[in-house]
């Protein structure tokens, strides 16, 4: 946690929650029982990821006032909760879908280089008082993360019933990264 100035109450308890829900997706995450299917193992390690974006987005919403950042949020939860119902559908038939063990390795690599960063980034956003700011600092390297990852999911043999939430994740993630930038440039922050 870096912070730049001295944080108001609202500030440190927005901040305080923002780092738990972190910590408990890092720990969620690098801690899912994987097995021999990379679709399966994306299901159990994105699951965590949205649930956490789900949560920092009711964390927001406690303290904003700003109704364009209202409407991402709302807009991330509901999309968010409709992609995990759709994974867990299909998590036990995507479990079928097997991969050796050297398709295995590549991806497993490239999805911790990719977890690592996307927690490095999101852990080492400056605090301040700027609750909007902050949660768009947060949220940006969170949805490049989903989108590096279902990238790196497509370039393999999976469950055909993955592809189409791989490719909403890639599509919705990249929309709500535009829209959080303009917000950010808009504000001057």
């Amino acid at each position: 946690m870096q912070t730049s100035c001295k944080l108001s109450n609202v500030a440190k308890n927005y901040l305080n929650t923002f780092h738990c829900i972190l910590d408990e997706m890092i720990q969620n995450m690098t801690e899912a029982e994987l097995n021999n299917s990379i679709s399966y193992n994306f299901i159990v390690q994105m699951i965590p990821h949205h649930q956490a974006a789900i949560e920092m987005s009711h964390n927001l919403l406690q303290y904003t006032t700003y109704i364009p950042l209202q409407d991402i949020a709302c807009n991330m939860i509901e999309e968010q909760t409709k992609s995990i119902e759709a994974m867990q559908e299909i998590q036990c038939a995507c479990s079928i879908r097997k991969n050796c063990s050297q398709d295995l390795c590549l991806y497993q690599r490239r999805m911790d280089q990719i977890m690592q960063n996307m927690f490095s980034k999101m852990s080492s956003t400056p605090d301040t008082n700027q609750i909007n700011a902050d949660f768009i600092r947060e949220m940006i390297p969170h949805h490049i993360g989903a989108i590096e990852m279902s990238k790196t999911t497509l370039q393999y043999d999976i469950c055909p019933q993955l592809k189409p939430i791989l490719d909403n994740i890639i599509t919705c993630q990249e929309k709500g990264i535009r829209k959080m930038r303009h917000l950010l440039h808009q504000s001057g922050r």
